[in-house]
């Protein structure tokens, strides 16, 4: 480790309110005792109260009123931090090396006392999610690199409705993580528009050295999410789904990223969801398909008509 990262990992060690000897510290982080007393004496030159008593019940000691740097976490705050990352890492963090080091060097200056506690908390908890997709990681960190530094990008992209791929030259405004996929949000010069764009459909980017400015109060996340759920034009035009079911099918509608976002009222045996016609009889079929048997539409009528062609449309697809 670095000089840094040992004067830091001292701290920690001191920081648990308990003496520490130099013997202890030289085992503890696998170094020359004589180094643990440089180390010690370039801390209290940098102003860190460290107390010293000697002979045999002797060591190291911080001040009780020394104020804490923020960098000094603890047992809870460690442990958040670290279920943090194993969430990023599941959701597929593409910084999954940085953010490894940066956990490892949190557990290691945890005294004896932090650890065992935050190994318990570390083993009641488990995220299982889809895989991650590997190959992409190189483009996000291009990408994060080029919004940092407001560059703009240019890249072979196909969008889903095309066979060809196309260049573009786009300015990243920010990354977004949804629904197991990864999005960058910028502005398109073919389109002249802001766009989303869904980075496992990128097949190379080259940064380039055109500056851009980035929208002040910009949300990436908001722009995708009004681009998935775009506000009604006419709230008099809103059309009342009505259905009922079993509870936890019912609690299920009630938080689905698409049904949610339309929730209007819900009782013990039904709910209710207020849509634009189109939306309806476009995407509800389908998302309700997967619950069987367990809700029933009880409105509109022309919803439940168009349940029974979509069923008759896949029993004629697998008869034929």
């Amino acid at each position: 480790m670095s000089k840094m990262d040992n004067m830091m990992a001292i701290l920690w060690m001191l920081h648990s309110g308990r003496k520490v000897t130099a013997k202890q510290i030289s085992e503890k982080l696998e170094m020359n005792i004589r180094t643990v007393y440089r180390y010690m004496d370039a801390l209290s030159a940098s102003g860190v109260p460290i107390i010293s008593d000697t002979g045999h019940h002797g060591g190291y000691t911080l001040l009780n009123h020394f104020i804490e740097s923020p960098l000094v976490f603890d047992v809870e705050e460690q442990t958040a931090l670290l279920h943090a990352a194993i969430f990023a890492e599941e959701a597929g963090y593409y910084s999954g090396e940085a953010l490894h080091r940066a956990t490892s060097k949190l557990r290691m200056y945890s005294n004896q006392e932090q650890e065992r506690r935050i190994s318990q908390h570390l083993e009641g908890l488990e995220v299982i999610s889809p895989s991650g997709n590997p190959s992409v990681e190189p483009l996000l960190k291009k990408l994060q690199q080029s919004i940092v530094d407001e560059l703009s990008v240019e890249i072979e992209y196909r969008a889903s409705r095309d066979e060809q791929t196309r260049r573009r030259l786009v300015d990243p405004y920010g990354l977004v993580h949804w629904n197991h996929n990864w999005y960058v949000i910028g502005w398109c010069h073919l389109r002249k528009e802001i766009r989303n764009f869904r980075v496992e459909r990128i097949n190379y980017i080259i940064q380039t050295e055109i500056t851009f400015l980035r929208p002040k109060s910009f949300s990436a996340g908001e722009f995708l999410r009004k681009g998935l759920l775009p506000e009604a034009k006419d709230q008099r035009a809103l059309i009342s789904l009505v259905v009922a079911g079993k509870a936890s099918a019912l609690d299920d509608l009630c938080q689905h990223w698409f049904l949610g976002h339309h929730f209007n009222e819900r009782t013990s045996g039904k709910v209710t969801f207020l849509m634009e016609e189109e939306a309806l009889h476009r995407y509800v079929p389908y998302l309700l398909l997967p619950y069987g048997k367990s809700v029933q539409v009880i409105e509109p009528i022309s919803l439940k008509q168009k349940l029974i062609e979509v069923l008759y449309e896949l029993i004629d697809f697998y008869q034929a």
